[in-house]
């Protein structure tokens, strides 16, 4: 059998003896690993980066080599990333530069003979890695393989959810275009389908209608019965929640409920949200609650897990179950002044939350509110309404007293600053009109002009509030919207677009407000958050406070 040795780096390029514990795999006589007799752990990074899978992970699994460290433990961290913080030669105790396929890290286990393995700190990638690492006799820590299948299978997931009395969305799989359309006509319109197992919500897609499944079914590459279509009865009008926990197998700390401000359909991870939770009931937060510790002690998690629900009327229900970190681990982290990464690696190195003097829940004084930092200025050519498909690169956050201060601070962050005054253009689809109304009030009240295309003005008009109209883009007329982009005359743009021809009216006025840098808000719940934010901007200004005068 032919195996490959393991090199190091030499950082001093042969001019001093280098001791960097750097290291990749080469076909070569001489192994330089240096392995050593400590009790040593092993982490399992999160590979390159892309939509999806980003450097919030790296950030876990950076946090988790330093508390293995902090505990006498030598770290071995294993990833292929040289633009993240844990390929730094000094995070861990050992690195290996190597693909983190199954292969790749047995070979890495059999030279190191680690303890146990970490893989819920690198996302997705490693979690997939776990049931054949288990399979070959690798120890891993924290929850069970068994556990993980148990929450992403989607059969076992429906037992676990009956068992516990939770509901979820009706849903079904299919294996073909026919299928599809049946599955789909037993759950009802509008439904929600994607491809298992993909990350970020690629090729993810709300469909309203057959006509329109039957065209994403015709391009859907490779389906089949072990690659299936997911489809699921879409929530419309829902508020989802994101919930961080932490959990050694008897009890549950609840480390942060952040309720979104984006409405259900948009990816969790383009959604700005905000904790603690502004608009849900005592009762629902409560039901949050119950639920959120029901399903981490029925799956045995002994570390980190991440719970997305959906509210309608009332209503609980459980989107999906993440038995891993999540993406918005360092956000929550941030935001409640607890290293919450570091005690998951104490919890799985078998420390109680007993031990690390961790209650129930945590609840901070101030509100904390996480944006997407989206790359459409690199994307000329892209649409920047946003869907079920993730497409930000990165994320930013606001803490202040009040959601409005927040929020325009979280804004400013993500490269959006809100004007102080000036033009802002108003085009609002007939479902939002109702709810959009009283803001765009306020924003006149508050000095600001309002432009507004033809059936938006005259909504205004009868409301008391003053307009001037413009014509939309494929009207024709001059000067459209667009036109007062290109001119620099616009400040502001809220558009909530509708029908087709509406949404092909709004794709132009996305492109002109990127290339011309004019902050764009496409849904009625950022829109009113930013008002109200203006609205604060106005009144008493703003205030900064260091993280660590917060956390005193």
């Amino acid at each position: 059998m032919l195996l490959s040795v393991y090199k190091r780096i030499d950082t001093c390029a042969g001019e001093f003896e280098a001791h960097t514990p750097y290291l990749y795999s080469s076909y070569d006589d001489e192994d330089e690993s240096d392995v050593n007799d400590r009790k040593s752990v092993m982490i399992l990074g999160g590979g390159p980066n892309r939509i999806g899978q980003g450097i919030e992970f790296d950030y876990c699994c950076c946090h988790a080599s330093f508390s293995l460290q902090d505990m006498g433990v030598e770290s071995i961290m294993v990833n292929s990333n040289p633009e993240t913080v844990s390929t730094d030669y000094d995070t861990s105790d050992r690195l290996y530069f190597e693909p983190l396929t199954l292969e790749d890290v047995m070979h890495i286990y059999k030279n190191e003979k680690p303890s146990g393995v970490i893989v819920q700190f690198g996302g997705q990638t490693p979690l997939k890695l776990a049931k054949g690492l288990e399979e070959r006799g690798v120890p891993i820590l924290g929850t069970s393989p068994e556990s993980i299948d148990r929450a992403e299978d989607r059969k076992l997931f429906a037992e676990v959810l009956q068992k516990l009395g939770l509901k979820q969305p009706n849903n079904g799989m299919a294996s073909s275009k026919e299928a599809a359309i049946e599955v789909a006509n037993a759950i009802g319109y509008p439904v929600l389908v994607r491809p298992s197992y993909v990350l970020g919500g690629r090729a993810m897609a709300i469909i309203y209608d057959e006509k329109s499944l039957v065209a994403y079914m015709e391009d859907a590459e490779e389906i089949s019965e072990e690659r299936p279509i997911l489809v699921d009865s879409f929530l419309e009008d829902a508020i989802e929640v994101d919930t961080d926990a932490l959990c050694d197998g008897k009890r549950v700390f609840i480390a942060g409920i952040m309720e979104h401000i984006e409405e259900a359909g948009i990816h969790s991870g383009d959604s700005a949200c905000i904790l603690p939770p502004q608009t849900i009931s005592k009762k629902m937060l409560n039901e949050i609650r119950s639920a959120t510790r029901a399903l981490a002690l029925e799956l045995s998690v002994k570390g980190l897990i991440n719970i997305q629900f959906a509210i309608k009327e009332e209503s609980l229900y459980v989107i999906e179950v993440n038995p891993r970190a999540s993406r918005t681990v360092p956000f929550v982290a941030k935001a409640i002044g607890i290293p919450v990464v570091k005690y998951a690696t104490r919890v799985m190195m078998g420390e109680t939350l007993d031990d690390l003097g961790l209650g129930d829940e945590f609840k901070t004084n101030y509100v904390n509110i996480k944006e997407a930092v989206l790359p459409f200025n690199k994307f000329p050519g892209v649409d920047t309404i946003l869907g079920p498909e993730m497409r930000s690169t990165g994320e930013v956050m606001g803490i202040a007293e009040t959601p409005g201060e927040a929020y325009v601070k979280a804004q400013v962050m993500a490269g959006e600053e809100p004007p102080k005054g000036g033009i802002i253009f108003v085009s609002i689809s007939d479902k939002s009109k109702d709810e959009l109304l009283p803001y765009i009030k306020k924003l006149s009240s508050l000095g600001y002009n309002i432009v507004a295309t033809q059936g938006t003005h005259k909504l205004l008009s009868e409301n008391g509030v003053l307009s001037f109209q413009i014509n939309k883009v494929y009207e024709g007329s001059f000067p459209n919207v667009v036109d007062y982009i290109k001119g620099n005359r616009i400040n502001l743009i809220i558009n909530t677009p509708q029908s087709r021809v509406t949404r092909d009216d709004a794709f132009h006025i996305r492109q002109a407000a990127i290339k011309y840098k004019v902050p764009c808000l496409t849904t009625a719940s950022a829109a009113k958050a930013l008002v109200n934010g203006l609205a604060e901007m106005q009144n008493k200004g703003f205030s900064v406070r260091s993280l660590q005068e917060i956390h005193k």
